[in-house]
């Protein structure tokens, strides 16, 4: 059982045991209180096992994390296709592939989603001219780690059916009584977020030219490119959602902050209020994009001194991304996003599922990549954040 069955069960026996009343059987007594205990035991030993596992997933194994370093998208890709997979890169598409349907090569979320190697282009007579020119319009816009998750998002990988995370929703009450009085019972009671897989995907061609490109300039295109689709895609989604095939996101399960404040100072200090009157534990951090920033940038106080943006967000770290969207009004305006983002929950019940079609382009000699990843994200606690349009 896990610790939110054995809660329940405690619970049950606790109520077993009030309904014995005043002058209890003593066997019945000792029997539930026997198991109580033992139940303690048990909920004790899941939640210590439960916090090794959270520590285990926020420090991945350094031996497997170095392993990965000699893994090559690019490889997987080419032997993938060709129906030749070897090495590491078949050793993973065989671990990642247990109990589940692939359309194609089984690839870590981490070669796509985490951080890129750095481009090493050699000498420009040796390939460098050709290198720089494909790649050229890539290297600005492209963001292959989720901003979400680099702001402490919780990730749990490896999924396999759905999951069920309990939440306490309300604790017991304390209350003062007289001398010899008895108190009043109240228990805590629980509910439940439910993540369920959801597919996202992203499509991308790769030339004749591309393809025969050494694996260096190859394996870049293809982390960036990729990385970029899927990533915006989740952010977007964890951010605002539809929330009919994909998450609903964390602006539509929270709703706006009511303040009547004007200045962005002022707005980011009842932000972080609403966190701390709802005791919100954490670090904190705000979120928004390129819009709301430019106006920080340009406070100024009464003597035209330009006001920092340390105090305009109070001293909270900011991350920006184009992926808060402007809210389309009269007048327009953008999202501030305040929260202890460890409250936001991405699940991956797989890894990157690439098929490599060299059909539908056959007659250009190319090969087009298809990319699925089946993820979702959910709000675990809605008072752990806050925000307001502005």
């Amino acid at each position: 059982m896990n610790i939110h069955q054995l809660q329940e069960t405690r619970a049950s026996k606790i109520a077993a045991l009030k309904a014995l009343g005043d002058n209890p059987d003593a066997t019945k007594f000792d029997a539930l209180e026997t198991e109580v205990r033992d139940l303690d035991k048990q909920i004790k030993r899941a939640a210590t096992l439960a916090e090794f596992e959270r520590q285990a997933d926020a420090a991945p194994d350094a031996s497997l994390e170095k392993e990965l370093r000699s893994y090559s998208v690019a490889k997987a890709i080419r032997e993938g296709a060709a129906g030749t997979l070897t090495g590491l890169e078949a050793e993973q598409h065989a671990e990642l592939s247990k109990g589940r349907e692939t359309r194609g090569i089984m690839i870590p979320t981490s070669m796509i989603l985490g951080e890129t190697r750095a481009q090493t282009v050699g000498t420009n007579s040796a390939g460098g001219y050709t290198v720089a020119t494909n790649l050229g319009g890539l290297i600005d816009r492209i963001r292959p780690t989720l901003a979400v998750q680099s702001m402490g998002a919780t990730v749990i990988s490896g999924l396999v059916g759905n999951l069920d995370l309990p939440k306490l929703t309300a604790g017991p009450t304390a209350y003062w009584v007289a001398e010899d009085g008895a108190t009043t019972a109240s228990d805590s009671t629980f509910g439940k977020i439910s993540l369920a897989p959801k597919t996202v995907s992203g499509e991308m061609y790769m030339s004749r030219r591309l393809v025969l490109q050494n694996s260096v300039a190859l394996e870049d295109v293809l982390r960036r490119d990729l990385g970029f689709v899927l990533a915006q895609a989740l952010d977007k989604a964890a951010i605002k959602g539809g929330g009919t095939n994909e998450p609903t996101g964390l602006m539509s399960e929270v709703a706006a902050t009511s303040t009547s404040e004007t200045v962005l100072s002022d707005i980011a200090a009842d932000l972080i209020a609403e966190l701390e009157i709802d005791d919100v534990q954490g670090t904190g951090a705000f979120l928004t994009n390129a819009k709301v920033m430019k106006t920080a940038r340009k406070l100024k106080d009464g003597d035209g001194r330009y006001i920092g943006q340390a105090n305009v967000f109070h001293n909270q770290p900011v991350t920006t991304t184009s992926q808060v969207a402007t809210i389309t009004g009269t007048p327009d305006t953008n999202p501030l996003i305040y929260g202890a983002w460890d409250n936001l929950f991405i699940g991956y019940w797989s890894g990157i599922d690439i098929l490599a079609n060299p059909y539908t382009d056959a007659s250009k000699g190319g090969l087009r990549l298809h990319a699925f990843l089946d993820a979702d994200i959910v709000v675990r606690h809605a008072e752990a954040f806050a925000w307001k349009a502005v």
